[in-house]
């Protein structure tokens, strides 16, 4: 796999790893957007078909349950068609979910369009670190995998936006927020026909030649023949076998995995997503629907700039130490909100900066590094599988965390349920620090090589 005599040097371009993985990201953007429009919506959507908690519980979750059937079928797809046309159809299911959710007359109708757009977010959720993880070097890859967090909070973020600007229009203005999805959906459709099938799969098929062809392009000849190399002899000892995850070091992989996922969502940060104009509007109260959306815009630009410096440092500090450190920032918030809940009135400015502090501290560590950490964990030939089993378990813990939280905050109260969702965060910090080994600077290879010693 050594360069030809007399063919030049090429070297490796990591522009061009950038971009191919912004392409991919964009997946990311779509995904963001359409589990917060949900957020600016649900107000206005619960007034026009007068939603009780449990059917307003169920319009929020609908979503998800899509989200865990397309993980559930994303790693088969793309194994056997590859990660690119899996996500080309996932921007096609992006659209049409997107139109769907704005047409409905009754309530069926909107969680039918909704659980379509589930399947795209699953399926992306599944393939969108996993393509950026198999194209990236390892000295970039967990930087280049959080541009996948990053787009996530940027559609989050403009989502907050558009309900906002939106939200003027009166009781309507929720079709139209559902609506606009479907512009960067055709985008990302567009986009992904310039971006190439990650060199990982096509050597599982046999097709090295345009695999080392992107490799080369991505690292320089040299380094890219010896990352073929070792990519081959990796496959070569795999059995692809589901069975492969049940074995000693792999199924501690797993285990690590799922874990992690579950984790993510049951420390409470999708209350705050898919429920916070409802938490101020309703729980805090004196808030018009406009100006509830409005105080979660501000959370979603804190949540956009503290995953920025996720990017810059996740691949300097760590994956141990930075979930460490969101997962104990996020505990002292949800506590802290916990305690405001109990003030009549509940003091609003404060429960600000605790959601904010509390997005800040997920956004920094246990959204990105959750994701890197999932992407990295497991052998090429059964990295789609073993992502999905992750993913799913992960969505499985989102449903149950938003089908939930409002009837949990009519139990217990909210001071009760935000501290549930604290003691959560206790939980992941001793998970992370007793269990979860550091893969910071290891090529996929060398940390399944870890797994087998």
């Amino acid at each position: 796999m050594q360069p030809a005599v007399g063919v030049p040097n090429r070297q490796g371009s990591t522009g061009y790893v950038y971009l191919v993985s912004l392409v991919a990201a964009v997946s990311g953007l779509l995904f963001g957007f359409d589990i917060a429009v949900i957020n600016g919506a649900i107000v206005f959507l619960r007034r026009e078909f007068t939603l009780s908690d449990v059917q307003t519980e169920f319009a929020a979750s609908s979503l998800l349950a899509g989200c865990v059937a397309g993980a559930s079928i994303a790693g088969m797809l793309s194994d056997r068609y590859g990660r690119r046309r899996v996500l080309v159809f996932s921007a096609l299911l992006f659209a049409a979910s997107s139109l769907g959710a704005a047409l409905p007359r009754v309530l069926a109708e909107f969680a039918a369009a909704r659980f379509l757009g589930g399947i795209a977010i699953g399926v992306a959720s599944v393939l969108a670190p996993l393509y950026i993880a198999e194209v990236a070097p390892p000295g970039i890859r967990g930087r280049l995998v959080s541009l996948n967090q990053m787009a996530i909070v940027s559609g989050i973020l403009l989502a907050y936006l558009v309900n906002w600007g939106l939200s003027f229009l009166g009781p309507g203005s929720w079709r139209w927020m559902f609506a606009s999805a479907a512009v960067p959906s055709l985008a990302f459709f567009a986009a992904l026909f310039f971006v190439p099938e990650s060199p990982r799969w096509l050597t599982k098929q046999g097709r090295y030649g345009e695999a080392l062809e992107i490799l080369t392009r991505v690292a320089g000849s040299e380094r890219g023949a010896a990352e073929m190399r070792q990519i081959r002899a990796t496959i070569d000892e795999e059995s692809g076998s589901l069975a492969q995850l049940l074995e000693p070091g792999l199924r501690r992989a797993l285990l690590i995995a799922v874990v992690l996922a579950v984790l993510q969502q049951i420390t409470g940060i999708n209350t705050v997503l898919f429920y916070g104009s409802i938490i101020f509007k309703e729980q805090v109260g004196n808030h018009s629907e406009s100006s509830a959306i409005a105080a979660n815009v501000l959370v979603g630009a804190i949540n956009f700039a503290a995953t920025i410096v996720a990017l810059w440092i996740i691949d300097k500090v760590g994956r141990r130490p930075l979930l460490i450190v969101s997962a104990g920032g996020m505990a002292l918030a949800e506590t802290g909100m916990g305690v405001a809940f109990l003030f009549h009135p509940p003091p609003g400015a404060l429960i600000l900066a605790l959601i904010g502090m509390c997005a800040a501290c997920f956004a920094v560590g246990m959204g990105p590094g959750v994701w890197v950490m999932m992407s990295e964990l497991f052998p090429t030939r059964i990295r789609g599988r073993a992502m999905s089993i992750a993913t799913i378990s992960l969505w499985l813990a989102c449903v149950a965390l938003t089908f939930t939280f409002l009837s949990l905050v009519s139990a217990i109260g909210a001071s009760g349920a935000f501290w549930l969702y604290a003691s959560m965060c206790v939980a992941t910090v001793l998970f992370v620090w007793r269990v979860t080994p550091e893969t910071k600077g290891r090529s996929l290879e060398e940390i399944e090589k870890f797994w087998k010693r």
